[in-house]
């Protein structure tokens, strides 16, 4: 198994869908089960191993600041700021692409939480990465086992793990459940500007260079308050 030292959390939205709970604090701080957001991606990470994780902040930064300053323990926390200029996904990766060093990565999105079952859902994904074969490896849920996402799916998986997009189809089985396993080297060839993680996903899925891990836990979008309430029932 692949050991990651390294992760980034994708916490530099605005949070609009989330209002009003992000009226006086940003996404990532709303909390669930008495844990903000942020917290429960950072521990998640520590728990396999991550020893530096990247965080960028934009929507109250200084709250941000804050919060992770108050932090103790792994994992060691750099920030990536993006208070002049939200960069989305894509550009959000691209311009802390130097404090991700060059070895497979951790990214995860901070409205995506789950209960591990015995084997961690990231140690899943680090016993699924293969190097040679894939530069993505997206942590997938069933459609039909998520709290807080009411869409058509994501992906298909064919038979050797390559993930393909919906396309024309009406429905697909699986959704990105906002975490994965990312060579940062696929980072260098784009500009620090603001786009989606798609566009990254694109070029690697028409080179058959992403993978999908299908996970075993209940997968919970903590997309907006009444998401938030039914992941917060489900802790209890």
């Amino acid at each position: 198994m692949i050991e990651i030292d390294t992760g980034m959390a994708l916490a530099a939205g605005l949070g609009t869908r989330m209002r009003p709970l992000t009226l006086t604090r940003p996404k990532a701080l709303v909390e669930v089960s008495n844990k903000a957001l942020l917290d429960h991606v950072l521990d998640r990470f520590a728990a396999a191993g991550v020893r530096r994780a990247v965080v960028n902040i934009h929507h109250f930064a200084d709250l941000m600041r804050d919060h992770l300053a108050g932090r103790i323990g792994v994992p060691d926390i750099r920030i990536s700021d993006e208070s002049d200029q939200v960069l989305e996904t894509g550009g959000g990766l691209v311009k802390a692409r130097t404090m991700l060093g060059g070895k497979p990565v951790f990214v995860s999105n901070i409205d995506a939480i789950w209960k591990d079952g015995d084997i961690s859902e990231l140690d899943r994904l680090k016993a699924g990465w293969d190097g040679d074969q894939m530069d993505a490896l997206l942590l997938l849920a069933r459609r039909e086992e998520t709290l807080g996402y009411g869409g058509a799916g994501d992906f298909f998986l064919e038979t050797d793990g390559r993930a393909r997009r919906r396309g024309d189809d009406k429905t697909a089985p699986f959704v990105f459940a906002g975490t994965q396993i990312l060579n940062p080297a696929v980072l260098d060839k784009y500009p620090e500007e603001p786009f989606s993680l798609n566009r990254i996903w694109d070029d690697l899925l028409s080179r058959g260079r992403v993978h999908g891990c299908v996970m075993d836990a209940f997968w919970m979008h903590v997309g907006d308050p009444e998401a938030r309430d039914a992941a917060e029932a489900r802790f209890t």
